[in-house]
């Protein structure tokens, strides 16, 4: 154990190689506040849906405004996985510019769209540009921060994570208070437009030296297989679908992701993989993914199930139930910079353990709720989840990043990314399933409704405590990275062949 510890420690470095680039703090900044921005902007719809199905311009129903919110993430699902292949292809500066270009123009499109439709186009070009600045923002934080420092940045990078969406649905309900719903999206168009002139002045970098082609096949493959996947999950547990649909859904999202995965092991012999598998050959990166997978699905479908709760067998209002969430997501943002520089000094299981531990217990307390449980102690279990969650979230992004060789940063990131949909979505749909099933079992035997939501729920945490013990072995294989992680026999063979035909470099 002596040992172990010691190979964990980081050794010294001298002032000069922990700086930051000339330019580094301005860029990181930027998109810092970029991913900031567009995060928020994801989850403002969520309160806005009520106020939207009343607009007679919009005519529509609770179900169709809901794909508002379903096509954002179906769009962020299918664009993200590709995020690692543009990275490798185009500039920072190029992929920046059309990402928040993008962001913008569904803004504007979202603001005065004059029907449903042109709504729903402008939360689609959103999500797409949406999808582009979180993975830029990790992969370029990876390039320009010295080992020593990434922890204390990854945990900012964690801080915006967790403080815009609790923000997003406050920001949104304050301007609902005193405008139209428009200004959601109008509003936010001129601060994008500024950090998109920012950003194109500052950002810059070159593509890989190796600029990967474009597959045909993979896109369909990815769109159907993580788009069908994430949709097919949505669908469990909505009434009044057709028996067909989400069978349909879920087979055509497992078949064309196995396709996609055959696909890419046979593209990246030769780096052209629009989403690299070669992180996986890292057991950092995969034990840190299965760790990240288990969490987020936790996490959302906490997020998802307390609400419903909170309202409909606890009887509190929409705006406490608001006050109840908000303190733990805004603690969680608020620690990512303390625990990313604990990080630096400790590496990541010292913290990590302790907060899956942590996180552990409040599911656990979660199936003590009782209808008569005062909402004082509902807030100090959420608390406590959250910090869980913040001591395990910003250690998890490092080591899984940092255990990659550079010219995987970008694949890396998409992994991740990618993962986050997913395990939302499987996390949301596993949580409303098993809390409407027993809710049905129980209403059918003459529970009232609220009771037999809350009973459900129980179940549900239990469940999720039960997954979450494994999420708690995983921790325990974590260590912190080397520096440097060498490259690949394969990738090194490449680029030897690229500087033989292209002749040396120049100076």
């Amino acid at each position: 154990m002596q040992t172990e510890t010691q190979n964990e420690r980081p050794l010294p470095q001298s002032p000069s190689t922990q700086r930051l680039p000339p330019g580094g703090a301005v860029t990181i900044a930027t998109l810092l506040v970029s991913a900031f921005v567009v995060i928020l902007n994801e989850t403002a719809m969520n309160v806005a849906i009520s106020t939207l199905i009343q607009d007679p311009v919009l005519a529509i129903d609770e179900r169709a405004a809901q794909w508002l919110t379903t096509a954002f993430m179906l769009t962020m699902a299918v664009v993200i996985p590709a995020s690692g292949w543009l990275m490798a292809r185009f500039s920072k500066r190029t992929l920046y510019v059309a990402a928040m270009g993008a962001f913008i123009l569904g803004s504007v499109i979202a603001g005065i769209a004059p029907s449903f439709p042109l709504l729903l186009l402008g939360r689609i070009v959103q999500a797409s540009g949406t999808a582009l600045v979180f993975p830029l923002l990790m992969t370029t934080v990876m390039e320009l921060v010295p080992p020593a420092r990434r922890g204390a940045f990854m945990g900012t990078i964690s801080m915006v994570m967790s403080a815009a969406p609790a923000l997003g649905p406050t920001v949104s309900g304050v301007i609902l208070q005193f405008a139209s719903w428009r200004w959601i999206f109008l509003g936010i168009a001129p601060l994008a437009l500024l950090f998109l002139f920012l950003g194109a002045r500052n950002l810059g970098g070159s593509p890989q030296s190796h600029r990967p082609r474009l597959d045909a096949v993979s896109i369909p493959l990815a769109a159907l297989g993580f788009g069908g996947l994430v949709y097919g999950l949505s669908l469990i547990g909505a009434a009044g679908l057709p028996a067909w649909q989400l069978p349909v859904a879920l087979g055509v999202g497992v078949v064309s992701l196995v396709l996609f995965v055959l696909r890419q092991l046979r593209l990246q012999r030769t780096d052209d993989a629009l989403l690299d598998l070669r992180t996986f050959r890292h057991p950092l990166f995969t034990a840190s993914v299965v760790v990240m997978t288990i969490a987020m699905a936790a996490m959302f479908g906490t997020l998802i199930m307390l609400p419903l709760v909170l309202q409909d067998s606890m009887g509190l209002e929409p705006l406490h139930v608001g006050l109840i969430t908000m303190p733990g997501a805004l603690m969680t943002g608020l620690l990512g910079p303390v625990v990313g520089n604990l990080y630096d000094r400790w590496g990541p299981r010292p913290l990590v353990i302790p907060g899956a531990l942590v996180v552990l217990g409040a599911l656990v307390l979660y199936t003590t709720l009782h209808i008569s449980t005062p909402w004082w102690l509902v807030l100090i279990m959420q608390m406590v989840l959250m910090l869980g969650f913040a001591f395990t979230f910003p250690p998890l992004f490092t080591v899984s990043l940092a255990a990659l060789p550079k010219h995987l940063y970008g694949h890396g990131s998409a992994t991740i990314s990618t993962v986050q949909q997913v395990a939302g979505a499987a996390g949301t749909a596993a949580f409303v399933t098993i809390m409407a099933t027993r809710q049905a079992q129980l209403t059918s035997e003459g529970l009232p409704h609220g009771e037999a939501l809350l009973e459900g729920a129980r179940i549900a945490f239990m469940g999720a405590a039960a997954l979450w013990v494994l999420g708690v072995a995983a921790t325990f294989w974590l260590r912190k990275p080397v520096d440097e992680v060498p490259d690949e026999p394969e990738h090194d063979e490449l680029e030897s062949q690229e500087l033989e035909h292209d002749g040396p470099a120049p100076r």
